[in-house]
Parts: structure tokens; sequence; C-alpha cells
């Protein structure tokens, strides 16, 4: 569960290192986003040689939170660090060439297939 003024960590290949959550996608109500979520990012840390540069607005997709998630099956996932994924806004493909770590099963469910095939892991 993700709020305003959270930190992301971004795991792919654009050259963020660190996102801000800066709005949540969906109602203009909703205060918390989860797993599969796209959320509005201000890029706070950034490579200086990447594809995206410090203070840019982007869409981000959650792949990763601390606080426990769900499952249908009864069971819980959660994981050591909140992270994201930079994605087009319009085709909602990730940016990067490269998905770095592991991404919940909840992430292909939400219709992001690409993002999905460039992970290492999908837990």
């Amino acid at each position: 569960m993700l709020q305003r003024e959270s930190k992301l960590k971004c795991i792919d290949n654009t050259g963020a290192k660190e996102l801000k959550i800066i709005g949540t996608i969906g109602n203009s109500f909703r205060r918390f986003s989860s797993l599969g979520d796209i959320v509005r990012c201000s890029v706070t840390k950034a490579n200086p040689s990447g594809n995206v540069s410090m203070h840019d607005k982007v869409f981000v997709v959650i792949v990763r939170t601390k606080k426990e998630y769900r499952r249908r099956d009864g069971s819980y996932i959660r994981f050591d660090d909140n992270a994201g994924v930079i994605i087009d806004s319009k085709s909602r493909d990730p940016i990067g060439s490269a998905v770095f770590g592991p991404v919940a099963r909840e992430i292909r469910d939400k219709g992001f297939n690409k993002l999905v095939s460039l992970a290492d892991e999908v837990i």
C-alpha cells in the first residue's frame, strides 16, 4: 500500500534510480496503490547518462511492495522493497529494455505482459 510522497526504487534500465509518487491514477479520492497499479511519479535520483533525467514526470507501474498482498488462494506475498517500472502512458509498454529483480505474478493479470517477459523472475 503506497500513497503520495512514497519512495520507489526504479528497477529498469532507463537511468532513473529513485522515484517519488505524486499521484495515483484512477479515482480522484483514491489514496492507496498496490501491486499492478499505475501511479504518476517524479524522478528524484537519476543517472546523468540515462533516458530520463531528474525531476521528470513519468508513469510507473508498481511491481513490488513491502506491504503484503493477499492472493486468491489465501497465500500472501511481500517483498523487501517498494519498486516500480517506468511505462509509456499510452501503450502501457515499459520504456526500458530490461527489468532487474523479481516481479509479482499479479502484474501479468493486470495486462502488463511485455513487462513480465522482460523480468528476470516472476514470483
